[in-house]
């Protein structure tokens, strides 16, 4: 019996109806040292008093009361590094907060015996500074089936967080030499600043945040889309070693890509082809990427019909027994 604990923001939307239980923490701060430390003691004092044979952290941000819990109940514990928290951008250019997380880490991570995570990059950084061996465990998404016949329009999507390292800087003037439209799809700690970048270079009429999403809706969209945009800073090893949602999302839609030539995204291409890969991030170079997919029908064609052979083998339905078989090794111990 698995039970998902998060958030609940005046921003978020109803959940769908799933075969676990689901649990959203309110919160009367929703940022800053406030927030977390709120957050943090709301989840200890949900998790105390229920009943559970194993606990599984999600990143930093919750692993202080799963570590203080479990070892109250002296109940399995899992760290699931869905990224490189302190190497985040928005963690590591600001030295007071990195040292803070910092502390947090290497206080608790050393104390997960157990745990996976989304890269072999990532899982080597954990085993080389924690000596922890998490397994590698990609978020691959579920196969399904695709529309028949979809809509195809000329805009160029970008899905998921709206944070810092995402490349908007670079992006946003890109618009100016191409012309196309921009559909963001997500919200983040970085969209005051986005929108003061649109006005900026005044490509207003070429972008439309939509904000966040329902899944559902995300695939059509996707599938409706020209091209999609998946950008990251190659500053720390998060962003460099990460494997990004929006990058196998856009498989799963058959949507060409325009993404960056970091290592996990190479290792995809280089069986399957599906996106045009930047050696490093300037408006010039995406502008010339984004351009040479949209004249080039026959290529974008060529990447839209790897996709559809990627996304058979890159899903969570073969995926999952990594996971499955992690969960039952553990119980049987």
């Amino acid at each position: 019996k698995v039970c998902l604990v998060g958030r609940l923001l005046h921003t978020s939307v109803p959940l769908d109806e799933k075969l676990f239980r689901q649990k959203r923490i309110r919160c009367l701060f929703n940022k800053g040292l406030f927030f977390y430390t709120e957050f943090n003691l709301r989840l200890f004092i949900f998790l105390f008093f229920r009943k559970m044979d194993a606990l599984c952290a999600i990143d930093l941000d919750t692993i202080l009361p799963c570590l203080m819990v479990s070892s109250i109940k002296r109940i399995k514990r899992i760290y699931d590094a869905h990224e490189y928290f302190t190497e985040m951008k928005e963690v590591r250019s600001r030295p007071l907060i990195k040292s803070w997380w910092l502390a947090i880490e290497r206080f608790s991570v050393p104390r997960f015996h157990h745990g996976y995570t989304v890269s072999e990059g990532l899982s080597q950084a954990f085993r080389q500074r924690y000596h922890k061996n998490f397994i590698v465990i990609r978020n691959l998404p579920v196969l399904m089936p695709l529309e028949n016949n979809p809509k195809k329009e000329n805009f160029l999507l970008y899905q998921g967080a709206v944070n810092e390292g995402r490349g908007f800087e670079y992006l946003i003037p890109a618009l100016k030499m191409t012309k196309e439209r921009l559909v963001i799809c997500g919200n983040g700690n970085f969209m005051s600043k986005l929108k003061s970048l649109i006005q900026q270079h005044g490509v207003e009429q070429q972008v439309e945040l939509r904000g966040m999403v329902p899944p559902g809706q995300l695939g059509r969209i996707a599938q409706n889309a020209a091209i999609g945009i998946s950008l990251a800073e190659k500053e720390g090893i998060n962003q460099f070693y990460a494997l990004p949602n929006k990058f196998l999302d856009y498989i799963h839609a058959g949507l060409p890509q325009v993404s960056m030539n970091y290592p996990e995204y190479k290792n995809i291409n280089n069986q399957y082809r599906v996106a045009l890969l930047l050696e490093e991030l300037s408006p010039d170079l995406i502008a010339d990427h984004i351009q040479e997919l949209m004249q080039n029908e026959a290529l974008r064609e060529e990447l839209h019909q790897n996709c559809l052979k990627a996304r058979l083998v890159l899903c969570w339905q073969r995926e999952e027994k990594i996971l499955l078989d992690f969960y039952t090794t553990l119980f049987a111990n």
